[in-house]
């Protein structure tokens, strides 16, 4: 099968295509026929070496997906050969690939339309209503509004009655707005937003976007949901959050909210089945791109020039 190879930690002008054998299905495990690979800034970070836990190069790349299940490991159930599930694995990027965390497909969805689901709406409606417990009347600010989670974050935070800010590139306000954003300010100006008047930050930037955004809470009750680091690493002191900025910092991995929370991640999926019902979350609209063109996407992925969700096709 075509595959896409990660070579070393030198990002993605090290990653290649090689042929390879299908791999072999596991307990608990279903190998799926890909019909179409996400992109997401985590790939990114496997490429670079600096996603905690990633896999040591050489690798098969890439790790969310959604496709045909053509094997079923022992131990599986509620899943059969010829259904269709969205989930993730290692090798996405190629034309077969083994899930073990995995859903259904929602009826009438073709697979790229699917993508998303496990990670960007889990990961958006986790930390807005599990932990932000964002509610009528908040205010919301969504940094990197125009990606796959924070367009997401923005429909979802609307939905729930909310004010929301939302940053991004000067190039990528029109498509915020579009999605109901009442404010749109550049990423790098959030000094545009008033200090302790925001009520949840969800906030995937990292470097001074992170420090910015814990000035922005509100005093006691504001909350900065961290889930990302795209612009690297930002550190606030114990003595800054006792005086200077008595905010409510969480993290949020949507990997770790599977493993330690599960009833949550239950409760998440049921309420994302509502959100589908409703209309709030419709099909995905990725770009889809030729697996060939992976090393190509996920470069403009770290320089920041993409919008929305991005995917690949063996």
């Amino acid at each position: 099968m075509r595959a896409l190879l990660q070579g070393s930690w030198g990002g993605a002008a090290d990653m290649r295509l090689v042929d390879v054998g299908v791999p072999g299905v596991g307990d608990g495990e279903v190998l799926v026929r890909v019909g179409a690979a996400g992109v997401n800034f985590a790939d990114v970070m496997r490429a670079r070496g600096t996603y905690d836990g990633g896999p040591v190069a050489p690798y098969l790349a890439g790790f969310e997906a959604a496709g045909e299940v053509v094997a079923v490991g022992r131990g599986v159930s509620g899943v059969g050969v010829g259904d269709h599930v969205v989930g993730t694995g290692d090798g996405a990027f190629a034309e077969y690939m083994v899930m073990g965390d995995f859903v259904p497909v929602p009826v009438g969805w073709r697979d790229e339309e699917a993508l998303g689901l496990v990670l960007n709406w889990a990961t958006a409606l986790g930390a807005l209503r599990s932990l932000g417990r964002v509610k009528a009347g908040d205010t919301v600010l969504i940094n990197a509004a125009a990606g796959g989670v924070g367009q997401a974050a923005v429909r979802i935070a609307k939905y729930y009655g909310a004010t929301v800010i939302a940053s991004a590139s000067a190039s990528k306000h029109d498509v915020v707005r579009g999605l109901g954003a009442d404010r749109v300010v550049e990423t790098a100006d959030l000094a545009a937003v008033a200090s302790g008047s925001v009520d949840v930050v969800l906030e995937s930037v990292g470097g001074e976007t992170f420090r910015r955004s814990v000035e922005l809470a509100c005093r006691v009750t504001g909350k900065v949901i961290v889930i990302g680091l795209a612009a690297g690493e930002a550190s606030i002191s114990n003595w800054e959050l006792n005086f200077r900025h008595p905010v409510q910092v969480i993290g949020h991995h949507l990997t770790t909210f599977i493993q330690q929370a599960p009833e949550l991640f239950a409760d998440v999926m049921a309420e994302l089945g509502r959100l589908i019902d409703a209309g709030v979350y419709p099909p995905g609209t990725p770009t889809v791109y030729d697996l060939a063109d992976g090393p190509k996407v996920l470069a403009e992925l770290e320089a920041g020039v993409t919008v929305g969700k991005l995917a690949l096709r063996p």
